[in-house]
């Protein structure tokens, strides 16, 4: 959650997604898992999976906090109590560089948990 957290906090004060920002994010989930996990054959796969929900709550976070400049609003009252908003400007938002990053996101979290495990 911290790696999302991060990711987040990057796109909204630059105001855009940054694909070294994904790549970092997958990294950190594999590197974690793969060194607690040791070299467990689900890790990878696994990683993968948290990396992709890590880099959509990262996003999320992003919009928000952009959400929150625009309106004059607090990032937990746009978050937590207008997260339908947040959802619908993220998918207004998405285009095939978003889908990208998560694909990037997914491979780094798999590799990087195969490498960590070795």
């Amino acid at each position: 959650m911290a790696a999302a957290a991060l990711y987040g906090l990057v796109i909204g004060a630059t105001k855009h997604e940054i694909g070294y920002a994904a790549v970092g994010v997958g990294f950190v989930v594999g590197l974690a898992a793969g060194k607690a996990g040791g070299r467990n054959p689900a890790l990878p796969v696994i990683s993968a999976v948290v990396a992709l929900g890590s880099v959509y709550i990262g996003q999320l976070v992003g919009e928000a906090m952009i959400g929150a400049k625009a309106v004059h609003m607090g990032f937990s009252e746009v978050f937590f109590q207008h997260f339908d908003v947040v959802q619908q400007a993220w998918k207004q938002d998405a285009d095939p560089l978003t889908f990208l990053f998560f694909a990037i996101a997914a491979f780094a979290a798999f590799s990087g948990a195969k490498k960590a495990a070795a």
